[in-house]
């Protein structure tokens, strides 16, 4: 009988061992770092299952055997914790960290930037040309709607959801902007400041200069003066669509529209494009000067800037000498 219980005993005791072995086998496999040949992006689609997601950690060669992920995944209870969502993976992966990564949500941020300046027909080019973004742009906007930033998403967000975004950030930049304007701004609404500041976004790309381009427009207004800015008038001939892809003739500034600036006083009817936050600060809170005309300088890609026309006539023959020159 003592014989027999020994033996259990020794039995019992070599089960155990070979267990705890198999245990601490498993472990360092679940541990054991795997090259991945090059660099991968996997993703990893809603609704996908521990095999399928498995598969396609296989397939791009993250993990060396499937398996092995499935099991672990298992052991620890992580099967159904699998997010969707696109991963990237390079250098040497281990099962578990491989887990780690696709239950943890730590997806691939990628970004979108929309340029200061461009018009909504142009935004919406940008995004319908990012491969990343889905579905089609249905969101109601009118020019000048978006703000251009640099904004982030995961793949297959909607291009709809970036526009809202956008779209609820100007209006916050255009409230914070117009509730501290200048008192003596002769602006009425935030409409008004966000048709100025897309003129002062066109007007110059200097960061320098566009407190004093949005002076000479608030000076004019103050006047009664026609404001006579050239961005208009190309937009009242491309509507924002297109690149106008020549010079401004002299007989463009004769077209019938309300955008044409050197016909009708005042604002125009709408944006020109989306202006970025600081032409929109520039423009509420323009430089106090006196000045009511600017003009190339054909040097520094800047203006020259004039408080009476006799005086601007001499920097519109400097231009016109400067540009002889090249």
């Amino acid at each position: 009988m003592m014989k027999m219980l020994r033996g259990l005993l020794i039995t019992l005791l070599l089960l155990m061992l070979s267990g705890a072995f198999a245990v601490l086998w498993l472990n360092e496999q679940f541990n054991l770092p795997h090259k991945i040949p090059a660099a991968a992006e996997v993703q990893i689609p809603r609704g996908a299952g521990l095999k399928k997601t498995a598969a396609l950690l296989a397939e791009r060669k993250v993990i060396a055997q499937e398996r092995l992920f499935e099991l672990y995944m298992r052991v620890y209870g992580l099967a159904g914790r699998i997010k969707a969502g696109e991963y990237a993976f390079s250098g040497e992966v281990s099962v578990a960290e491989a887990a780690r990564i696709v239950t943890g949500g730590e997806v691939i941020v990628r970004s979108v930037t929309i340029p200061e300046g461009r018009s909504l027909a142009q935004i919406k080019q940008i995004l319908n040309e990012n491969p990343y973004l889905s579905g089609e742009i249905t969101v109601a906007l009118k020019e000048g709607d978006v703000l251009p930033e640099t904004y982030h998403f995961s793949r297959g967000e909607s291009r709809n959801s970036i526009l809202l975004k956008a779209k609820q950030a100007m209006r916050t930049a255009l409230a914070e902007a117009f509730a501290g304007k200048d008192e003596a701004l002769p602006l009425q609404s935030a409409e008004e400041l966000l048709i100025l500041a897309s003129i002062v976004e066109k007007e110059t790309g200097l960061a320098c200069e566009r407190g004093k381009v949005a002076s000479v427009f608030a000076n004019r207004l103050k006047l009664g003066m026609k404001l006579q800015t050239d961005p208009t008038v190309i937009y009242a001939l491309t509507k924002g669509e297109k690149p106008l892809g020549r010079p401004l003739y002299r007989r463009d500034l004769q077209v019938d529209s309300p955008y044409n600036t050197y016909l009708y006083a005042g604002l125009p009817p709408a944006p020109i494009c989306s202006p970025g936050r600081e032409a929109i600060r520039a423009a509420a809170r323009p430089d106090k000067t006196k000045y009511l005309y600017f003009v190339a300088d054909g040097i520094s890609g800047g203006h020259r800037f004039a408080k009476s026309l006799a005086e601007h006539n001499k920097n519109v023959a400097l231009y016109r000498k400067q540009i002889r020159r090249k």
